[in-house]
């Protein structure tokens, strides 16, 4: 039997590898075991970095086709994915410099890589090894959810995994699934070229978001000429030579229409990663989704065992899965007790324009009873956007006795500018100070300023106002 390590952690992502990279440099005896080839995590190899990467270069492309309305001359040619996936394969490659395992063996950690199971609650196996440990933390993230959809696995479709190899741009592409995934791929590949529909069997896109913003957002996608099917099921797929042929149902009892695509791309979701581990031998309790359930100190029903990220939740981010790291850091590294705070958590939906939220949705508020009033600003009176040709958008903002408790933002760079107003959320800070506070013009992230101004508005110019300013100047000279 193995000698007892301080910290066993359970996948090489971000929520593993800041808890690692902090426990190592502490002087503590830690194994890090990572299943996959290379460490960082979904998100640097299948996720946010590759997605954000292919969007650019479709940002580029969409730009370029759209000068002449800048009053530039400009020709686009057919989109190379090839030289598109190399650049994606540079950036990776680039990053994952910042995830070499020797830098963390430098630390004094033990990397690993294979599968890790669980024999009991103090022990993991890895390849033949026996590992114990008094402490453990299961980093082992998600994967793509695949919905039951009859003769899917006949077909060659692509998942968030697969989708950043490909070499070949398809004429016709569909997209399953209307959640952030599929509508930042479905925008970036009608942007590359390919004639694009999303499916979604919902109805609206993005059904955690704002129903106002997100209806915005589905129109200016169409725009751009992304065709969108909602409340649409697919019932099956089957190949046809090259292609694929799925039967699509508008309506439940509506006869289903069958319609070709040469590539078809499945974004429904995420499943979490736990299986594997055999959680049973330690006596790990789990949802129904099989994500692994935890209390607030990110405990799960064995309390040496600490789980962060995807495969626990709530919130499947990569910025949610570093959050998580330092809470267990504090509790499992200096045994400090510290909860886990979802007050003030940013998301971001990384189309063009972005869509962004901070803190409680108005479905929230209005289930939870609470008391608010909703404050609008239209991007279009942004002079910065004037500017910048870029109009479309909105920030509505949920205040709650002069303080802001939900903010949803529709706009280019929305993802930049929410982190003001999860500040404020976090922080409480008055709306007053937000309106009176300096910001620099011309900048898009003045419509938070006006927006909170305008709460103002209707007070400062009342009449009761009006006549206090009357007073005064008759009062004093």
């Amino acid at each position: 039997m193995s000698n007892e390590h301080d910290l066993v952690i359970i996948g090489g992502g971000v929520g593993g590898l800041v808890t690692a990279s902090a426990a190592g440099q502490l002087g503590l005896d830690v194994v890090l075991i990572e299943r996959d080839t290379a460490l960082g995590g979904d998100c640097l190899h299948h996720g946010c970095v590759p997605s954000k990467t292919l969007i650019r270069s479709a940002s580029i492309a969409h730009a370029a086709r759209q000068a002449r309305d800048f009053g530039i001359n400009a020709k686009v040619g057919p989109t190379d994915l090839g030289a598109v996936t190399d650049r994606v394969r540079a950036v990776i490659e680039r990053i994952q410099h910042h995830d070499d395992p020797e830098r963390f063996r430098g630390y004094g950690i033990d990397v690993l890589f294979g599968e890790a199971q669980f024999r009991d609650p103090h022990t993991v196996s890895v390849k033949g090894r026996s590992i114990r440990g008094r402490r453990f933390v299961i980093a082992t993230g998600s994967r793509p959810a695949i919905p039951p959809i009859a003769g899917l696995d006949s077909v060659p479709y692509l998942t968030n995994e697969t989708v950043f190899d490909q070499r070949a741009l398809p004429g016709r592409l569909a997209v399953i699934g209307g959640g952030p995934i599929g509508c930042e791929l479905a925008q970036a590949f009608a942007r590359l070229g390919s004639a694009v529909t999303l499916i979604e069997a919902g109805a609206e896109l993005l059904p955690q978001d704002d129903p106002v913003l997100t209806r915005q957002l589905r129109e200016h996608l169409v725009a751009e000429g992304v065709a969108i099917r909602l409340n649409t099921s697919v019932l099956s797929a089957r190949p046809e030579g090259d292609q694929t042929v799925l039967a699509l149902q508008a309506d439940s009892g509506t006869e289903a229409v069958e319609a070709r695509f040469d590539r078809v791309l499945v974004a429904t979701g995420r499943q979490p990663n736990t299986d594997g581990i055999n959680p049973e031998a330690a006596g790990l309790e789990r949802d129904q989704r099989g994500a692994l359930i935890v209390d607030r100190r990110l405990r799960t029903s064995r309390r040496h065992i600490y789980a962060v990220g995807d495969c626990t939740g709530p919130f499947p981010f990569t910025h949610m899965a570093e959050y998580q790291a330092s809470i267990i850091i504090s509790n499992a590294i200096f045994r400090w007790p510290r909860r886990a705070d979802y007050r003030a958590v940013p998301w971001v939906t990384y189309t063009d324009p972005e869509l962004a939220h901070v803190g409680m949705t108005r479905k929230a508020a209005e289930e939870a009873g609470i008391d608010h009033q909703l404050v609008t600003f239209p991007l279009a009176e942004v002079d910065r956007a004037i500017a910048e040709g870029a109009t479309t958008g909105e920030l509505r903002l949920l205040v709650r006795k002069g303080r802001i408790i939900g903010a949803s933002l529709l706009a280019p760079h929305a993802g930049e500018i929410i982190h003001e107003l999860a500040l404020a959320i976090a922080e409480k800070v008055p709306l007053h100070r937000l309106a009176g506070l300096v910001h620099a013009y011309p900048t898009l992230a003045q419509i938070s300023k006006r927006a909170a101004g305008s709460y103002y508005a209707p007070q400062l110019f009342s009449s009761r106002t009006r006549r206090l300013v009357k007073w005064i100047h008759r009062l004093l000279p």
